[in-house]
Parts: structure tokens; C-alpha cells; sequence
């Protein structure tokens, strides 16, 4: 900001050296200003103010300069030192505030002010880096009519992150702006458009944002690496998309270009990495560790987040970066580290249910499945709010350790999902491995209850109420079953049930099976068959050509008896040279099995009388003529040599060792 020129000094002159006028102070502050120079304009403004301390125009650009030099903690001190002055300094207290991450101070001071446009802008982004999208949004709207700068970006991108995708077409409708308007209102309708599942769309906006992009700022003069810094958001959208669409190929070999050439900012980078990670799965785990490493503070033992990605990333970005960071340590068996990430996790998420199913996580690799189910039974009951995806969790893992009571039991206590025919036949199943039929019978019965009463279509009521029946006759409970059948067949003539209701009456009632019976089409090639004549019989029996003919002959259709083909005998065909009449010795059985594997195999003898070696191992035995010192020097000094020469063709010769290949293993969407 430009300050206005002093004509008078407000403070007498230093007698040993007089200071330069306070107009050509003020004249060299704007100057260095005006030249984005930050770190001169404060060592200018420190002047001013040793000349006419108080100042509060050189006090506010001083803080300003700081600012902008991204030195926040001197910008701060200099507002505490100014608090005699007139000057309300609270705006760029809170903003000092903001870029220092202590959201809920800023949002205070804010609140103190009055409502201004720069305030309620600086109040719309403290509430969406709180996460208070819709809060934000309303403060977004209510500045539509200032007619501020690119204030539509800032409108749809909390729409999206509120979950109100859908009202952003509308909303552009409202303000008469296209979606082509600018790279960034491009690049945050294309990620609306991924909310709606739209990816088609979504990647061919994001290619028009890109070129929009390299358009624009290289009309601004930017330097080549900056422009690819700039527009990375839209590279690794991009590389999501194609994620999402299955190519994951194409989105690997993106995220892995973007993360090797390390063009691009902190949140994009972070992204980049985290989304490999999650295309690769659970392979290469050290080199996916090795990755997450480079999102660490660099001085910190711990795993956590730089700073810079720590500001600029939302609260659920980083909780999936951490929890990929848990399953990948659980994955390489690092439990002591997993044991120390998710022991943090719950100070740095306290709203989510993430770091409670990844200390779960960690018990059931521990085999301590017991203490994860009652952990999660515990904080079940104390956030019923939360207590689905959590009672969800621990049906599982009860399911998995052999405790199907509780895992039903969990099951059960999810009200809005227990009549959906999934639900249901894991619940009987839970049930009927406890041994708790009547139980499983009572959830059967309370589902048929509950689509009957649905306004529904679909076919859920009969699928429930045939297999409630066939658990039924399974189970010994034969009039229930027959009333469940009887109800299909009177609905909608299901064949199958018509068969089921026929096998389950003919136990009871004989008279009834026979007038349902009726209702069978008869099958087509069974009218010549005699009843009578087939149950006398023992049952079946293999035949041989003389009685198929028999049978054929009792057909009603009065087919005549076909003769029976006549195979062709074919002369056989013997080798050249071959004499029938005089075979000879028959061939060798064994002939094609390797020799080592034939039974007339013997291996061949060692011979025993060679030289053997006497005496502790490296030891020379001597003959009765004994050679002199000189020689045996020498043959000890050949025999290093060759040990030596040995020892190196040994080392050739050992097959290395394999190294992992360099790839990586979130989904976690910018």
C-alpha cells in the first residue's frame, strides 16, 4: 500500500548525523513497495519510525512489508509493540493469525471487528480451513452483490467441499458466469463434476483448464517451471480421473512423473504421493514408506506432516494420508511404529472415527481381537451418533475371530440397515453358526414384515421369503415353510416355490401335494413313460444294448427299434519291417523314464583307494623325504595365493540378491 507524504517531521534530528528529510523517506518506502522489494521497505520504514516514532503509516507498512515477506511472527510483534496507537490493527492481526494456523484465535479477533468485505473474506477462509463449509458458503453468497474478484471460485469450491456439488450449476446459472471464465472456476467445477460421478466430463474440462492455464500465465510472463508449479492441481486431477476410470497405468505413470520432477506445489505433491501409494496397493511397501517420508518435517524422528503441506491440506486429505501411512507400516509388520502413529492420531483427529478403526486395526494384527471388539462395543455406546460405521467394524472383526454372537449382536444394533436382504442372511448365518435358530428365524419373519409394508418394487419380499422357507424346512419347521410357499405360489406362481410347497406338504398332507401337483406342467418325452412299471423297479441300473432296445420299444411313440451300428474293424497298422507272426523280445517298459529312474540303474563306485588327506584341516603331510625350508616357504606362500584366487571365483560365482523394484502403493482426492 502506497502511504500518503509527510510535510512536517514529528521528531528532532540526531545531532551527530541529521537524518534524511522524512518526505524522501516516505518517497523510497513507496518505491521499494511499488517493487515488491519487502525486506528494504521494513529497514525503511524501521527509519521512519526512529525519526517520528508512532507513525502509524510507516507502522502499517512495516506490518504489511512483513506480511508480504512471509515473515508472520515479526509482523505479529510489530502490531503488540503498536498497541498505542489509534490505528485498529485486528484485521492483520487475524490474518497473521490464519497464516499461522491458529484458526479459532483468528476467527476471535475477527469476530471483535465489524463486518467489513475484507473481514468476511478472511472469515469465509478461516471457516472453510475449519471445515465449516456451510458456514462458508453463506458468507460467500452474502458478498455476491460487492461484486468481488474471483469470488465465485471461492463459492464453488466450498460448495463442493460442503457436499452440495449438485448446487453449483445452478449457481453459476444464478451469476451469469461460465464455466470457462478462468483455469481456477474450471478446475473447481471439473472436481464437482467428479462428486457427480461425472468423469467423462470432468476430464475434458480439466484439459480446457490446463490450456486456459499455460494461456494465461504465459501471457503474465512466467517462467516455464513456475506455469507447471501453477497448474499441477489440474496435472494430478487429471491422473485421479484417470484413476478412477481404471486406466491405472496412465494415473501411475502420471503421479510418478509429477512426483519425480518435484515441480509442483506442497498440497499437489502430497496428493501425488499419497494417490500412488494407493494405485500400487500393498507392494513395494519400503519404497512407499520411503515416499511418505518426503512429506515428513526433516528434522523430526516422528512421522508428521511439513508444515507447509500441514496448512494447506483439509482435515480429511491428512487423515487419509496418515491412515495410509498405518495400514503401510501394518502391511511391512512395523508394529511398534504403527503402535506409536495411532496412539497420536486421536489428539489430531478428536471428531473422526479413522484413528479408533486404525487402533483396532492394530489389536486385530496383534491377536487381540478380543480387546479391539470391546474397545469399539465401549465407544460405541458413549457416541451412539457415530456408533454405526464402528458397530459395522466390530461385527467384522468378531465375525473373523470366531464369535458370531457378538458379531450379530453388532449387527443388530444398526437399525437402518436390517431389513436389506444382505444384512439378513448375514445375520441368520451369524445366528445360525451360534446355534441360536429361533433367533434366526425371528430375523427372517421381522424382514418379511418390513418389505410387506414397503413401497417398494423389486423382487427383495420373495427372495426373503424363499430362503426364510427352505431355512425353515432346513431346521424342522414344516407348517411355517408350507404357509411361506403357499403365499408365493397364491402372489406371483412362482414355479420354485410351487415345487418347494409340493416337497413340504406331501409330508403332512398327501391330498393337498396331489391337487398342487396338478398345477405342474407336465415335461415334454414322459408321456410314454409307465409309472407303475418304474417304481416296481429297484431303481436304476447300467444296461447293456439289448435292453436300451427294450425300453425304446415301450414308448408310446411307437419309434422303431434302431439297429445298432456296426463298427468297423480296422487292420492294424505295424512299423516298417515289422513281422507280426515273430514279435520277438517285447520292448524295454522303462525305455522312456530317465536313466537315473529306471530299476536297472547303478550308480557308479567311488574309488576308495585315492590319497586321503590325514590330520586338522589346512595341515601339510609330508613325505619321508622331507623337502627343505627354502621349499616349503615357497609351496606355503603358493598356497595363500591360491586361497585367495579361490575365494575371489567363489564370490563370482554366488547368485546377489534381488532388489525390490522402486514403486510405490488413497485415495484422497484434491
Amino acid at each position: 500500500m502506497a502511504p500518503k507524504p509527510k510535510e512536517k517531521p514529528k521528531a528532532a534530528a540526531s545531532p551527530s548525523q541529521p537524518p534524511p528529510p522524512i518526505e524522501d523517506l516516505f518517497t523510497s518506502l513507496n518505491r521499494h513497495i511499488q517493487r515488491s522489494e519487502f525486506t528494504q521497505a521494513v529497514k525503511v520504514a524501521n527509519q521512519v519510525l526512529s525519526v517520528a516514532p508512532g507513525d502509524e503509516d510507516a507502522i502499517r507498512c512495516k506490518v504489511v512489508a512483513l506480511i508480504k515477506a512471509d515473515k508472520i511472527e515479526e509482523a505479529l510483534s510489530a502490531i503488540q509493540s503498536s498497541q498505542k496507537v489509534s490505528f485498529d490493527f485486528s484485521f492483520y492481526k487475524a490474518y497473521c493469525l490464519y497464516r499461522q494456523n491458529k484458526l479459532d484465535e483468528a476467527l476471535e479477533v475477527l469476530g471483535k471487528q465489524d463486518k467489513t468485505q475484507p473481514s468476511m473474506l478472511l472469515e469465509s477462509q478461516i471457516l472453510y480451513r475449519l471445515g465449516k463449509m456451510d458456514a462458508c458458503v453463506d458468507i460467500c453468497r452474502n458478498l455476491q452483490k460487492s461484486k468481488i474478484d474471483s469470488l465465485e471460485i471461492n463459492l464453488v469450491a466450498g460448495l463442493i467441499s460442503a457436499g452440495r456439488a449438485s448446487e453449483v450449476q445452478g449457481t453459476l446459472d444464478a451469476i451469469k458466469t461460465k464455466a470457462t471464465s478462468s483455469f481456477e472456476l474450471a478446475y473447481n467445477i471439473a472436481c464437482s463434476l467428479i462428486a457427480g460421478n461425472k468423469l467423462k466430463d470432468a476430464e475434458k474440462l480439466l484439459l480446457t483448464a490446463r490450456r486456459i492455464g499455460q494461456e494465461t500465465l504465459t501471457e503474465e510472463n512466467l517462467a516455464d517451471d513456475d506455469i507447471e508449479i501453477e497448474l499441477a492441481p489440474i496435472a494430478v486431477q487429471l491422473a485421479y480421473v484417470h484413476q478412477l476410470l481404471g486406466q491405472t497405468q496412465e494415473a501411475a505413470g502420471a503421479y510418478t512423473d509429477i512426483v519425480n520432477r518435484n515441480l509442483a506445489d506442497e498440497p499437489s505433491l502430497a496428493v501425488a504421493v499419497n494417490n500412488l501409494i494407493a494405485v500400487k496397493g500393498p507392494k513395494e511397501i519400503s519404497d512407499s514408506l520411503r515416499k511418505l517420508d518426503r512429506l515428513k518435517e526433516k528434522d523430526s524422528q516422528k512421522f508428521e506432516l511439513a508444515r507447509a503441506i500441514d496448512l494447506k491440506l483439509s482435515p480429511k486429505q491428512k487423515e487419509t494420508i496418515y491412515a495410509n501411512r498405518v495400514l503401510l507400516l501394518l502391511h511391512a509388520n512395523k508394529m511398534d511404529q504403527a503402535r506409536e502413529l495411532v496412539a497420536v492420531l486421536p489428539e489430531m483427529f478428536p471428531d473422526n472415527v479413522m484413528p479408533l478403526l486404525l487402533q483396532a486395526a492394530v489389536l486385530v494384527r496383534e491377536n487381540k481381537a478380543g480387546k479391539a471388539e470391546e474397545m469399539l462395543g465401549q465407544f460405541a455406546e458413549r457416541f451412539p451418533e457415530k456408533s454405526k460405521i464402528i458397530l459395522l467394524a466390530r461385527a467384522q472383526v468378531a465375525a473373523a475371530a470366531g464369535h458370531p454372537q457378538i458379531a450379530a449382536d453388532s449387527l443388530a444394533k444398526v437399525p437402518d440397515i436390517q431389513h436389506m436382504p444382505a444384512t439378513v442372511a448375514t445375520l441368520v448365518a451369524l445366528k445360525e453358526r451360534a446355534g441360536d435358530i429361533n433367533g434366526a428365524a425371528a430375523v427372517l419373519d421381522s424382514a418379511i414384515k418390513w418389505w410387506k409394508t414397503a413401497m417398494t418394487e423389486g423382487d427383495q419380499l420373495s427372495v426373503i421369503m424363499r430362503e426364510a422357507a427352505s431355512f425353515k424346512l432346513r431346521h424342522g419347521k414344516e407348517e411355517e415353510a408350507a404357509h411361506l410357499y403357499e403365499e408365493l405360489v397364491k402372489s406371483n406362481g412362482n414355479i420354485e416355490a410351487l415345487v418347494g410347497l409340493i416337497t413340504t406338504v406331501a409330508h403332512a398332507n398327501v391330498e393337498k401335494a396331489e391337487a398342487y401337483e396338478k398345477q405342474l406342467k407336465s415335461l415334454p418325452g414322459l408321456k410314454g413313460v409307465d409309472v407303475d412299471a418304474l417304481e416296481k423297479t429297484s431303481g436304476a441300473k447300467p444296461v447293456d444294448g439289448a435292453s436300451r432296445a427294450g425300453l425304446a420299444e415301450a414308448q408310446e411313440d411307437g419309434k422303431t427299434k434302431e439297429k445298432p451300428k456296426k463298427k468297423r474293424k480296422r487292420k492294424p497298422r505295424y512299423p516298417k519291417g515289422f513281422d507280426p507272426a515273430n514279435p520277438g523280445p517285447p520292448p524295454d517298459p522303462e525305455r522312456w523314464l530317465p536313466k537315473r529312474e529306471r530299476s536297472s540303474y547303478r550308480p557308479k563306485r567311488k574309488d576308495k583307494r585315492a590319497a586321503q588327506v590325514r590330520g586338522s584341516q589346512g595341515a601339510v603331510v609330508r613325505d619321508k623325504n622331507e623337502p627343505s625350508a627354502s621349499a616349503t616357504n615357497s609351496n606355503t606362500s603358493n598356497s595363500k595365493s591360491n586361497q585367495s584366487t579361490s575365494s575371489k571365483g567363489v564370490s563370482q560365482s554366488a547368485e546377489p540378491l534381488r532388489p525390490q523394484s522402486k514403486s510405490s502403493r488413497k485415495k484422497s482426492r484434491k
